[in-house]
Parts: structure tokens; sequence; C-alpha cells
């Protein structure tokens, strides 16, 4: 009977140790700074590209990718510091091409794998740290893919906006300050070996969906966009992948009115829903600053569900649509949202999609053709901004942030040399009828 026990308890200790999980931090309490001033120069740690004050990224290592497995857990804690409102943030993957140390991130395609808002924070008050949990098993199989290594290394990015000006005169200790809040991302999976031959294609990243702003929907007055694609492939399994929250915090603001969001597939209705949870309550412990969101006393769950498309310190929840089996060719996705009132022309929906599903039969050589990934360079710009794609362009409109458009023609050149500084959008229609928008950074000297 000594022996039975022995070999079931050495057995058991095998597989514990041959099945632990391997957890990767990526970024460890790295400190974010006002999102609207000018890039800070602080070093960054080891192998860490600074982007923006809101923005860092850094690459999966070979031993990284190595060490995933068949299972991925995204993990991450923000911790607060000179910022004590409710902020957005998320976690993205960038696909860069093989071998480059750096990149634009404007001038690569990236998905948003998780997004998530601060709650309202005080430093000084406990708790000062918030947790984020997604589970993301289905890039494992992009990452741990033989033909997408070939071709891309992997960034992870963590983006954190935030602004102090607040915090400099109500929280003590942060007079005069700049930095926002530290941001902690760790990625957990098992051990399991796997093979994978999944394809992605990212649809839109963080586009703004409104009602008043041109290129921020199909038509102006109305909340739709559409995206037509074509897939070289026939996909099984096939999965949308789909982030979407309401902004807007206006008098009669997004922010606070739940409205129906229809998604289609193909002309067909394949989801319906309303954004917002049953109750912000769980989050209240984290909101340690005072705010009107929570006020000094519980609510009840009517009463959340009256007004909050989402809660400060929860995630926004990330929407899978079951697809099936995929044809190759033409394809379009549609997200309708007609009971929206965007007042005094404020507020938008920052929408991100990407498609996955394992393929049929394509090869390293046919998914390279695949990947004529339009961007502009360079971008920031100055005096003159090129548009790379391969394919043949209808139209091309420029719009500053406020809707007003500035240009309109149908050349891969953008002549900037009479733009003020500033974000202008850029929505490029190919003769496809496909879409692409992107925001352009001009910096033209004074």
């Amino acid at each position: 009977m000594k022996k039975i026990k022995l070999f079931v308890f050495l057995n058991l200790a095998i597989f514990n140790f041959y099945s632990q999980d391997t957890t990767l931090t990526i970024f460890d309490e790295i400190l974010f700074y006002d999102g609207y001033a000018g890039v800070v120069n602080f070093p960054t740690p080891e192998g860490v590209i600074r982007h923006r004050n809101d923005l860092y990224a850094k690459k999966l290592s070979t031993e990284d990718l190595l060490s995933l497995g068949s299972t991925l857990n995204l993990d991450v804690t923000i911790k607060a510091s000179c910022d004590n409102y409710d902020r957005i943030g998320s976690v993205n993957l960038a696909f860069v091409p093989k071998g480059d140390t750096s990149y634009i991130p404007d001038n690569v395609q990236r998905i948003e794998l998780g997004r998530f808002i601060t709650p309202f924070m005080n430093k000084n008050i406990q708790p000062d740290e918030v947790p984020y949990s997604f589970n993301i098993d289905n890039i494992a199989k992009i990452v741990k893919d033989v033909a997408m290594n070939q071709l891309y290394d992997f960034w992870v990015e963590l983006h954190v906006f935030g602004v102090p000006y607040a915090a400099n005169t109500q929280v003590a200790g942060c007079a005069g300050r700049n930095d926002v809040f530290f941001g902690t991302l760790k990625l957990t999976s098992n051990s399991e070996v796997i093979s994978s031959n999944d394809y992605i294609l990212p649809l839109n990243f963080q586009n703004y969906l409104n009602d008043y702003q041109v290129g921020a929907s199909d038509t102006i007055g109305k909340t739709t966009r559409t995206i037509n694609f074509s897939l070289p492939t026939g996909l099984d399994q096939a999965k949308f992948y789909l982030i979407t929250s309401n902004h807007g915090a206006n008098n009669g603001g997004e922010e606070y009115n739940r409205r129906f969001h229809y998604i289609y597939f193909d002309s067909a209705l394949v989801l319906t829903y309303k954004p917002g949870e049953t109750t912000c309550e769980p989050y209240r412990i984290y909101n340690t600053q005072g705010n009107g969101i929570y006020g000094s006393n519980p609510k009840t769950n009517a009463q959340w569900q009256s007004f909050s498309n989402w809660c400060p310190g929860a995630v926004i929840p990330i929407r899978e649509i079951d697809l099936g089996y995929l044809e190759a060719g033409e394809h379009s996705f549609k997200i309708d949202v007609p009971t929206a009132v965007f007042a005094n022309n404020e507020g938008y929906f920052p929408i991100s999609l990407y498609l996955q599903g394992t393929r049929d039969n394509l090869n390293v050589k046919e998914l390279k053709e695949e990947a004529r990934f339009t961007y502009i360079y360079p971008n920031p710009a100055s005096k003159k901004a090129t548009i790379q794609t391969n394919e043949e362009i209808k139209s091309i409109t420029v719009t500053n942030l406020i809707g007003t458009q500035i240009l309109f023609n149908d050349s891969k050149e953008i002549d900037l040399s009479s733009f003020k500084n500033g974000i202008y959008m850029v929505k490029i229609v190919f003769k496809n009828e496909k879409t692409s928008s992107f925001k352009l950074n001009v910096l033209n000297e004074d």
C-alpha cells in the first residue's frame, strides 16, 4: 500500500511540475504621464518603447513565445499616481514586420486585446490600485502560428490615458506633477504544446463612431459603420471579436444613455446588445476619490442601469460573435446604434474589431500577398504624407477633429503645407469599396 501511495504521489508531483503555468511580466509598474503634454524623456526599462506618454510597447521574445501554451490570460493592475479621474485604457497587440527594432503605431496593424476604465482614485487612500483580468485564449493560437511568426514580431502595448490637472490641486503630494498612473501587465499560460493554423484579420482599431464627423460613420446623421472585407481562404470556427464603449460626459452625453447596438454580418442580424452592467457597486471600493458617479451612498441596480454604460474600475466586455464556417470572398460587418444622440456634437464610440478562424489552405507566400496593410507615412508628418497601399484608391477625405472637411481627392500624396498643427482624420475609400481610417498627426513648423 505504501508503494502504491508513493507511486501516485510521485506521478502527481511530476504532472504538477510539467503542467505549471508560466507568467510573463511585460510591464512592471511602468509610469504613465500627462497624455496631452509633450513626450517625456525619462529612461524606460530594457526592451520597452515609449511611443507616447500614454502608450508603451514591448516585443515578445522568442523565449517568451516558446514559454506560452494553449491558454492565455491577461492581467493588468493600475496603481494611482496623480490622476484622480476615470480614464480609458487598453492592451493591444501590434503586428510588426519581422526583425524591425521599433515601429510607428499607426503604421502597423494592431488589434485591441482588452479595454478598461480606471476608477476615481486618490493615491493617498487604500486601496490605491485596481486589478483587471481578460481571458484571451484565442490569441495563443495567433502568437504560436508558424506562418504568422515568419511574417511578424508581436509587440504588446499598454495604453493608459490620464491627465493630472485636477489632482494637482485636489490630491496631497501631486502639486506640479505630471505622472498619472502606474501600470503592470502580465501574461499567464499553461505548458501545453500547440500548433496553430489560425488566420486573423484586423478590421477596426479604436476608430471613433459617431454621427457628426465625416469618416466616423457611413453617413452624417446616422450612427452606422459598415466594414467590407475579403477573405483569401475559407475559415472554420470563425468569430468576430468586438469591443465598444460609449463616451461623452457632456450634458445628455452618450456616456449616460444605454442604447441598443445591432451587429450585422453580410446583412443578417447576428447580435443585439445594450452596454452596461447590472450594478457598479462591486467597484465602489476602488473609487477612493469622491465623485459624482458613485456618490456617498450605494445605488440600487435600477439606478445604475438607468445611466451607466460602464463602471469606473471595471473592464469593458469583449463580445465574441460566432460565425461558423465562412467561404472565401467578399463579406461585410455593420454596427448600427440608431437611437444614439450626440448632444452638441460631442461624444464618440471607440470601435475595435477583428476576425479570427482556422484557415482552410493558405501558405506563407499567400499570407504575405494578403498582408497588404495600408498605412500613412510618415506619421507624425510635416508638409507631406504618403498613403502606402497596394489597393487602388477611389477617394481620400481629410477632416479635423470637429468634422470640418479640409481635403478631398484621390491622390496617395497628401499636401499638408497649409495644415495647422494638430490631429486629423483620414478616410480612404478604395475602388473595391473597402475603407480604411487613420489618425494623422500634423507637426508643421510655426
